[in-house]
């Protein structure tokens, strides 16, 4: 095991003497909660759960390839008269914005709960997506892209908290990858809408890119309802000394899974935990944990996001550019051409996902993240000699991001499952961010830069950089992944609040 790391193993219940010796203490919780949740089987609140959160990927889709979509519209805007540098900044304001939103509202998550930053994310999220309708100048676009990023920041890590502490162990990564993918399901609306909002014989061109926005703001609306299902962590609870609410949720969910008695199975040999509640983490333990306790892990973590982001960000937000640019598609028909891509990025978890809980994490992890390289420089290479044609081109990036796009969801399924429950959101949090910056904000800049020299070979460069960090990183997860699949949370990384 490399120095720094403690992969931390199930222990055995403490013995009876030190029990009593803290049984008076009322900050201290003994619960058998992680172990119920694990071993329940497949139920209508699973189903719901991975509905209610994979909804709001799906608007995140529709919103985002919506955006990515109007590049040529944004260009043709009278108003606006936006050059692929200003829509490669604009495109960088979002991605700074989620970061920003990210830490924040990752930081408000660990100590406000999940279930409370789902609307406050969401709140500010269709806020501001409403409102990039009304944009008048760049500044304006890029101040409100910047807000809309912050909101779903804070929902990646929200949402990315649930999905970990609610879902059974022996389904987490299946689970967690199709919830991540579902914003492809979005992206094929978004590009099927965007084939009507951006036909001038429609709308006028100044309003259809216009329209675009306030579509993805109202259709949010109806997740205020779907966030009603799911409830609070019992994980989260429990920590926070409201046992007794842990409790009740978790009973809740055993009555909906064993049918309408409600008698579980007996509890007799369910291993329990001890915990000391707490309010909230100080960030200098958490900072303790990522630096010096899990080094590794954060290196590993690390590596997955920031490749993946400057893989994704770079090459998706400037999608349209280069259709529109070199292979002359008009604005509103690039929308035909996102969906072959969109379904490549869904099917992609989809049918790779169930692997990630049978074969694991360490192997899947590794060869999703080396494949897309390799595909990525294959094809971009074929595009710098000109050996395909627009439709050869959109069926092998269809490819390439069938194997990245389960890829990036195993980045964000790693950081949120192998470190402690108190800093869980705020570590998803801190990954994103600082993967982001370092990958995601200047990969659309950059490419949009060379988008703009006209060149296919310099634009070969920025493929051959994506892929060189994406087959790094499948180099540092086969060195020092963690072999998370089917294991309960806590036997990955034990809570900060354990008592032995």
């Amino acid at each position: 095991m490399p120095s720094g790391e403690q992969q931390t193993q199930e222990e055995p219940p403490p013995d009876r003497e030190h029990r009593a010796d803290l049984s008076s203490d009322p900050s201290v919780v003994e619960t058998d909660i992680p172990a119920r949740l694990d071993r329940l089987p497949w139920c209508r609140f699973h189903t719901l759960v991975v509905v209610a959160l994979g909804i709001t990927w799906i608007l995140d889709g529709l919103e985002v390839t919506l955006a990515g979509t109007l590049a040529g519209a944004l260009k043709e805007s009278p108003v606006l008269r936006f050059s692929n540098s200003d829509i490669g900044f604009a495109t960088s304001a979002y991605l700074a914005g989620a970061v920003l939103g990210a830490i924040f509202f990752g930081w408000l998550t660990d100590r406000l709960g999940r279930k409370k930053l789902f609307f406050i994310t969401l709140s500010v999220y269709l806020t501001a997506t409403a409102a990039t309708a009304f944009s008048w100048d760049l500044w304006s676009f890029a101040i409100l892209r910047f807000l809309t990023g912050a909101g779903i920041g804070g929902e990646y890590t929200a949402i990315n908290s649930t999905i970990q502490e609610l879902i059974p162990a022996r389904v987490r990564g299946w689970t967690d990858l199709v919830i991540n993918g579902s914003f492809w399901i979005g992206a094929a609306a978004g590009a099927a809408g965007s084939i009507i909002v951006l036909d001038p014989t429609v709308l006028d061109p100044e309003y259809g890119w216009r329209l675009a926005f306030l579509i993805g703001g109202g259709i949010g609306v109806v997740i205020f309802l779907m966030r009603m299902w799911i409830p609070e962590s019992p994980r989260w609870l429990m920590t926070h000394g409201r046992a007794a609410e842990a409790e009740a949720v978790v009973a809740s969910i055993e009555r909906r899974a064993y049918g309408q008695s409600g008698n579980p199975p007996p509890r007799t040999a369910l291993p329990t935990i001890r915990l000391r509640s707490r309010r909230s983490t100080p960030l200098g333990e958490v900072a303790s944990v990522l630096f010096k306790t899990y080094r590794t892990r954060s290196l590993v973590g690390l590596a997955l996001m920031a490749s993946q982001a400057f893989f994704y960000n770079a090459i998706f937000f400037t999608y349209a550019l280069i259709l529109t640019d070199f292979y002359d598609i008009p604005a509103h028909g690039v929308g035909w051409y996102i969906l072959p891509f969109a379904a490549g990025n869904f099917l992609g978890p989809l049918v790779l996902g169930r692997l990630f809980d049978t074969i694991g994490r360490r192997p899947m992890i590794t060869f999703t993240y080396a494949t897309s390289g390799i595909l990525l420089a294959a094809a971009g290479y074929l595009f710098q000699q000109e050996l395909i044609t627009v439709e050869q081109q959109t069926m092998a990036w269809t490819i390439v991001f069938f194997f990245a796009s389960a890829a990036a969801s195993s980045a964000y399924l790693t950081v949120s499952e192998t470190f402690p429950l108190e800093m869980r959101a705020l570590t998803i949090a801190l990954f994103y961010a600082i993967g982001t910056g370092i990958g995601g904000v200047a990969g659309p800049w950059l490419f949009g830069v060379l988008i703009d020299s006209g060149s296919r070979t310099s634009i070969l460069g920025g493929y051959l950089l994506g892929a060189a960090l994406m087959v790094g990183a499948a180099t540092i997860q086969w060195r020092y992944g963690i072999a998370a699949e089917r294991r309960p949370l806590e036997s990955i990384s034990r809570p900060l609040a354990w008592l032995d």
